[in-house]
């Protein structure tokens, strides 16, 4: 048997490696190809989205936007126009999870520093205390690069609506008080039409790796 075995190794050792390279072009063949959704608001968890459009399951897309940014420049859709962004909802006076949130931002604004073609837009949640001098200190203390990441203040109402019937990443606060909003630790992917591909857990730096890849497949695909 060993003599056997001796006179025909060549044969094995080649059916081996034959068996292997065939099981793994037939995964690659049946793996499918990565894919992003497009998500809707009726997609998503009520509690995220305004009352008005919960029922949309297709063709949702972000709003026309004006607000300010840290410097004090209108910033508006036209300057995402063609960008794939990172939009969050934050304060800076939050003291619980803005800071995670913030910090691993930057991690995206570091992994595309060189991509003009990824942003990011951060909106504050009381625009009544973030004015633009405390959104500009707030922005260099983070280190935030002007060209790539707008923090923006504007009026409450629309900020509100935005994140509610837009991003549909943000949940109403006191019933008594009028356009109050709990900001989550929702990072939300738009693409170039403007379209939500993906909500990731801000706080949490697996799911940023990951809004990083899809960035990337991104690149390739949108």
């Amino acid at each position: 048997m060993l003599a056997f075995f001796k006179k025909y190794k060549l044969f094995f050792i080649g059916l081996f490696v034959f068996s292997v390279v065939t099981i793994a072009l037939f995964y690659n063949a049946l793996k499918p190809e990565k894919e992003l959704p497009i998500f809707n608001p009726s997609d998503v968890n009520s509690e995220l989205v305004d009352s008005t459009v919960q029922h949309v399951g297709k063709y949702h897309t972000i709003a026309d936007f004006s607000f300010t940014n840290q410097n004090g420049k209108t910033i508006t859709q036209k300057d995402y126009e063609g960008k794939i962004y990172v939009a969050d909802f934050f304060f800076t006076t939050c003291q619980t999870i803005c800071p995670i949130m913030t910090t691993n931002m930057t991690e995206v604004q570091k992994a595309f520093s060189k991509n003009p073609k990824v942003m990011i837009l951060s909106h504050t949640v009381t625009p009544e205390i973030d004015s633009v001098p405390v959104l500009k200190q707030y922005a260099l203390k983070q280190n935030v690069d002007d060209s790539k990441w707008n923090m923006v203040t504007g009026d409450k109402k629309d900020i509100y609506y935005i994140a509610r019937k837009s991003y549909l990443a943000v949940k109403t606060g006191k019933p008594e008080e009028m356009y109050d909003m709990v900001h989550t630790e929702n990072f939300v992917l738009v693409d170039t039409k403007r379209r939500v591909r993906g909500f990731y857990d801000g706080t949490k730096k697996e799911d940023v790796q990951r809004l990083i890849e899809d960035i990337n497949w991104l690149l390739e695909h949108d």
